[in-house]
């Protein structure tokens, strides 16, 4: 028992640490709250469906960026896409990147809009190597014996 609780515990300070870290805001709490026995893996669906959703936006910001004469309508287009679906799920560092992207975009900065494509898709990738250590605790838990609160 004391395993489990030691989990627990440790899932517990994972988690307060996401948002201490400011990798994550209250839209990550609300989502969680949306989830029940009824529908156990919600959160995990909707944060993989984020990923999906931000891998393409990330390439197709990358490839626009490479273009000899950049769309900037288009690659602002993406940006909000990826502001508006990182904000959905509590993203929050990746969400504030979006923001000073989509400034780039706005005043036609191609440096600007490099520098922020390389500091979104590095925020990116920690929010979700984090995430997905979450979600391995809470397996670990759940496999455990244990329950993971809400």
């Amino acid at each position: 028992m004391d395993g489990i609780v030691q989990l627990q515990r440790q899932l517990v300070d994972y988690n307060a640490s996401l948002f201490h870290e400011g990798f994550l805001d209250d839209q990550f709490n609300q989502l969680q709250q949306l989830q029940d026995e009824s529908n156990p893996d919600f959160v995990v669906e909707v944060v993989t469906l984020f990923f999906e959703d931000a891998d393409r936006l990330l390439n197709e910001l990358t490839k626009a960026l490479g273009q000899p004469s950049i769309d900037f309508k288009r690659l602002d287009a993406h940006v909000h896409q990826l502001k508006g679906s990182s904000s959905s799920i509590g993203a929050q560092r990746v969400h504030r990147v979006c923001i000073s992207f989509r400034n780039s975009c706005e005043e036609q900065n191609v440096e600007g809009c490099l520098k922020n494509l390389q500091q979104v898709k590095h925020e990116y990738s920690l929010v979700k190597s984090k995430l997905e250590t979450l979600f391995r605790m809470e397996q670990q838990v759940l496999a455990a014996g244990g329950s993971v609160s809400r």
